[in-house]
């Protein structure tokens, strides 16, 4: 089942255009976007192929803390995390 997952990390600093642009490269392959130029943490929602949701949640982890470590982005702790299923019904909201 494919699912939508939200991940944000905050930290102490402004996050920069290039740093969010760099994130977005890096999130791209799994259909993600990426948010947080300008503010005190950044963000991506990613698309994962799981069986349910706490692993749809731990995997888009994992990927999310890879790809700001390629983006060079601090390895600030993640705060919020949230997924939905193709099923759920606010998936296509």
């Amino acid at each position: 089942m494919k699912w939508s997952v939200s991940i944000v990390a905050e930290g102490d600093r402004e996050v920069s255009r290039e740093e969010i642009v760099e994130l977005a490269d890096a999130v791209a392959e799994f259909g993600g976007i990426a948010s947080g130029i300008g503010a005190e943490h950044y963000g991506a929602q990613l698309l994962i192929e799981a069986d349910d949701r706490e692993t749809a949640i731990k995997g888009a982890t994992a990927v999310f803390v890879r790809a700001a470590e390629t983006a060079g982005l601090p390895p600030w702790p993640v705060t919020e995390a949230s997924a939905l299923s193709e099923d759920d019904e606010e998936y296509d909201e």
